[in-house]
């Protein structure tokens, strides 16, 4: 018996069109019984047809004002998550104690900075507090190609930067509980002047302005919470249809093949 799809199905899955393009060329050879071998082909060749299709993998924008807990959730992530990978930012701020050159940031002077953004080598860049932070455009690409969820930890003008030329990547907003508890983590952190702090506080006002532009806001109160949500935002966004559809095409034509 041969296997008969919608067009509903057709203009909604355009990949399938492919195979029943194959499968009813080689009916013309085998048979009506020959559709659908040339759809799943013997059982000497399932474990071929059946395998998973490469996509493209997600890109997540994490934001956040400086002191909700961004840097901290997103590397208690990747722990969790270790096929995801963190993209490393270019920032001509200075390094704090601790931060290394290639594992938190690629640290260079302005100059440089600014050459590289005349080269166009960004996906996107901003002036954060006074300093210049960018995503490699390559970097990115590359991962992405390979099939690896990419993460960025990037501030709300290079979200929306990324939002015009990946419009499918997934903004995730980190806000704080309070704006007291805000405060006190970025008094806490002792690594900035009072002068900076009262930057970063006066900031962001400006920057939880934007919240509302990502798909998803988080409030970082209770860790463990913060970290478990964040998580499994991720995991939802992996098992989109779109993506399903595509990554297991012929586990899903298989579904659909009727009995012969």
């Amino acid at each position: 018996m041969p296997l008969y799809l919608s067009h509903e199905i057709f203009a909604r899955r355009p990949w399938l069109i492919h195979l029943h393009t194959l499968a009813a060329a080689c009916c013309t050879v085998m048979g009506e019984t020959g559709y659908a071998s040339a759809l799943f082909v013997s059982d000497t060749m399932s474990s071929t047809v059946t395998r998973s299709v490469e996509v493209e993998g997600t890109l997540f924008v994490v934001a956040a004002p400086s002191g909700a807990g961004k840097s901290s959730l997103v590397n208690a992530l990747l722990e969790r998550e270790p096929a995801i990978a963190l993209s490393v930012s270019h920032t001509t701020r200075p390094p704090r104690q601790g931060e290394q050159y290639g594992r938190h940031y690629f640290f260079v002077e302005r100059a440089e900075f600014e050459r590289e953004i005349a080269e166009g080598i960004f996906l996107e860049h901003a002036e954060v507090h006074g300093n210049l932070y960018g995503t490699s455009r390559t970097t990115v690409q590359s991962l992405l190609s390979e099939g690896r969820d990419v993460l960025l930890e990037i501030d709300w003008q290079g979200a929306e930067q990324i939002r015009r030329s990946k419009p499918d990547c997934v903004g995730i907003f980190i806000l704080p509980p309070s704006r007291a508890e805000l405060e006190r983590r970025l008094r806490g952190r002792g690594s900035d002047s009072a002068e900076v702090i009262e930057r970063r506080l006066h900031n962001s006002r400006g920057e939880i302005a934007h919240a509302h532009e990502f798909d998803y806001i988080l409030i970082n109160d209770a860790f463990a919470d913060a970290l478990a949500d964040l998580q499994a935002i991720v995991r939802a966004v992996r098992q989109r249809s779109a993506l399903q559809w595509r990554r297991h095409e012929a586990l899903i034509a298989e579904l659909l093949a009727a009995d012969v």
